[in-house]
């Protein structure tokens, strides 16, 4: 306000506000937002495919458990089979970059921002993709190219491939063993190279002399742990009882552990990444205190 200048009461507010960013550096803004702490990165990720996985599968899941509204058209069956194994396929991919990062945080942090650069992250995020779609396009079109000449009913929640190609006038065999080898070959790497990962960062975090210090190490990593173990062994389970067959494991139990495994993980991933923020922390204790609170003062 102008000095001298008599307030005025009346006037109005402004409805949105024009927020600049950085003053003279509006064209590096993308390469700012690129530089941002790696892990951080990785969790933007991570929180882009769980919403992608969630939102291929669940909302034609609520449809058929609410009104009963069991039709889906092909091309959106095999739109929703890419873009689940798609998801997954990263997603794993993704555990392994944030291991890594984990790795460089604890065992090299002096030569942290050396090795994970803006640069060095992207690749790696575009090498993940790229090793997805490399993956699952091929086991799409030979399940997509088969004869459907018999029935369309799917037995399954969602466009799986196993429960689609099950469907297939001819012999879905080469999917099946496509789908089996290709799946444990990328997890089984990732997994591998998680572990060695851990190994690594452990053998460094008990070398250290500070307990305080142990700890604080250990937390940094507990919650991707944490991750690892809800994507992994509800998944691997969920592939492997599906090759047993219902003969073994009742069909009601095989979708339903799949139906868990695309879920599950998206759901918790948030409460698990964010329990580690104080903040969040206190602010979920405050209200638990005051729900048990208030609801035993409303009974007395």
């Amino acid at each position: 306000m102008m000095p001298g200048l008599p307030y005025n009461t009346t006037m109005e507010t402004p409805a949105t506000f024009f927020l600049v960013g950085i003053p003279g550096l509006q064209s590096s803004h993308l390469w700012l937002a690129i530089s941002l702490k790696p892990m951080y990165r990785f969790l933007c990720v991570l929180a882009a495919v769980d919403i992608v996985m969630a939102s291929s599968v669940v909302p034609k899941m609520v449809s058929i458990f609410s009104s009963g509204d069991s039709f889906i058209s092909f091309s959106a069956c095999f739109t929703q089979m890419y873009f689940v194994h798609a998801a997954t396929a990263v997603e794993t991919g993704l555990l392994l970059a944030m291991a890594f990062d984990c790795y460089v945080a604890i065992c090299k942090p002096l030569r942290y921002k050396r090795i994970l650069t803006p640069q060095v992250m992207l690749g790696m995020i575009v090498a993940i993709i790229i090793r997805a779609v490399i993956f699952v396009t091929p086991l799409s079109w030979m399940v997509s190219h088969l004869p459907f000449c018999g029935s369309t009913v799917v037995l399954h929640s969602y466009c799986e491939h196993t429960a689609v190609a099950k469907l297939a006038c001819a012999d879905p065999m080469p999917s099946f063993l496509y789908s089996l080898i290709g799946s444990s070959i990328i997890v089984g790497s990732d997994v591998v190279f998680i572990a060695v990962s851990y190994n690594l960062i452990l053998q460094a975090v008990f070398g250290l002399s500070s307990k305080n210090t142990q700890l604080k190490a250990l937390s940094t990593c507990g919650s991707h742990m944490g991750v690892m173990a809800l994507f992994y062994l509800p998944g691997m389970a969920s592939i492997y009882v599906a090759w047993l067959g219902k003969s073994i494991v009742p069909l009601h139990t095989q979708v339903l552990l799949a139906d868990l495994y695309l879920v599950i993980p998206p759901t918790l991933n948030p409460i698990i990444y964010g329990l580690r923020t104080k903040q969040i922390r206190e602010r979920i204790w405050s209200m638990l205190l005051y729900c048990l609170f208030y609801h035993s003062n409303v009974g007395s």
